[in-house]
């Protein structure tokens, strides 16, 4: 196998928006003082027009990498580029303009909405605060916002109490867009909501996608909705990405004991596959384990502090730490998939 880092397989998208390279984030640590890198060397490009589906269990660094590229969160190192702009070191003064191109939409619609401002209100004031649209045209772009995710323009005299989980996300979503941004970070976007409104919120993004020429980072633990939302899937663990590839790459042919962690953990509809794959004994995660453990390169990387990565397939890399891992990841003895590896 060749040995690459994340970087060099984010370098085979073209015409990157978004440029991620060795990005950390550490906070203070407890007791023995040592910090906990929330982020460690994260590196992924993102397309016009694409999305990056970035999984892993809560507590991986997901949401602290967003914030990061946001520059909502301090970084400890690293770069991140938009528009081929670095955000990282940028005057404050300039930030706040680059702010237009990046928007935010967070996890819980009902804390994200000032509840004693209207709907009209809180559309207007991103829209003043950039000064995006002249005045006298801020209630026609308040109106066009709330046609554009769907709702009826004549609520915007309402407050956010008086509408549903989904509107409210709607709103949230409306509020992203009055900038005309073009990157959003998708932090959880449809976690707090039912199914159905879930596939609402789902396609009312897609369909955005399509329309406005977005990109998003789209941060979720639900594998399922992120298969069908992402081009090319990144996952998380312990601050690091383990595996990253397109979304068949990494849902059909996943390289990494974690990963298939993951998808396991996804109910199938099909009773007597969901009882077979249970009785599958797990994946050894010792793997996951300690700094160099389970790496064969592991005391060369934890010296020179380089990636420990290994690419599977065109676009699609696994770390090295945990790489090979034929015995761990194969279901049957001999049963090889289309990239050489144990299916899994």
């Amino acid at each position: 196998m060749t040995a690459h880092d994340p970087a060099a397989l984010a370098e085979a998208l073209p015409r990157p928006l978004l440029q991620v390279r060795d990005l950390s984030v550490r906070f203070p640590g407890r007791g023995d003082g040592k910090a906990l890198k929330a982020v460690d060397r994260v590196s992924f490009d993102i397309g016009p027009g694409q999305t990056l589906g970035l999984v892993g269990q809560s507590g991986s660094g997901k949401t602290t990498t967003g914030r990061a590229i946001l520059q909502l969160q301090k970084t400890y190192s690293g770069s991140v580029k938009l528009l081929g702009e670095e955000l990282t070191t940028m005057p404050a003064a300039r930030l706040r303009q680059m702010r237009r191109h990046m928007q935010f939409v967070l996890q819980n619609p009902y804390s994200s909405l000032h509840p004693r401002m209207t709907i009209g209100q809180i559309l207007r004031e991103p829209l003043q605060v950039h000064r995006s649209v002249p005045p006298a045209r801020l209630q026609d772009r308040v109106a066009e916002l709330l046609d554009l995710v769907s709702l009826d323009p004549g609520m915007m005299q309402r407050y956010p109490h008086e509408f549903s989980g989904g509107q409210r996300q709607r709103v949230v979503i409306a509020r992203a867009l009055a900038v005309s941004p073009d990157f959003i970070v998708c932090d959880e976007p449809v976690s707090a909501l039912d199914v159905r409104t879930q596939a609402q919120i789902v396609d009312l993004l897609q369909s955005l996608q399509v329309k406005l020429g977005l990109s998003y980072l789209f941060i979720a633990h639900d594998l399922a909705i992120v298969r069908e939302v992402a081009h090319r899937v990144a996952v998380m663990y312990r601050g690091r990405v383990v595996e990253m590839g397109s979304a068949a790459q990494v849902y059909d042919s996943p390289a990494h004991p974690y990963t298939r962690v993951l998808l396991d953990a996804v109910p199938v509809p099909d009773p007597v596959r969901q009882r077979e794959r249970l009785r599958r004994p797990p994946p050894d995660l010792r793997f996951l384990e300690g700094d160099g453990g389970g790496c064969v390169h592991g005391d060369d990387h934890a010296s020179s502090n380089t990636a420990e990565w290994h690419e599977v397939a065109a676009g699609h890399g696994v770390s090295c730490r945990y790489w090979p891992l034929r015995e761990a990841l194969s279901r049957e003895p001999g049963e090889v998939g289309n990239t050489g590896l144990p299916v899994l």
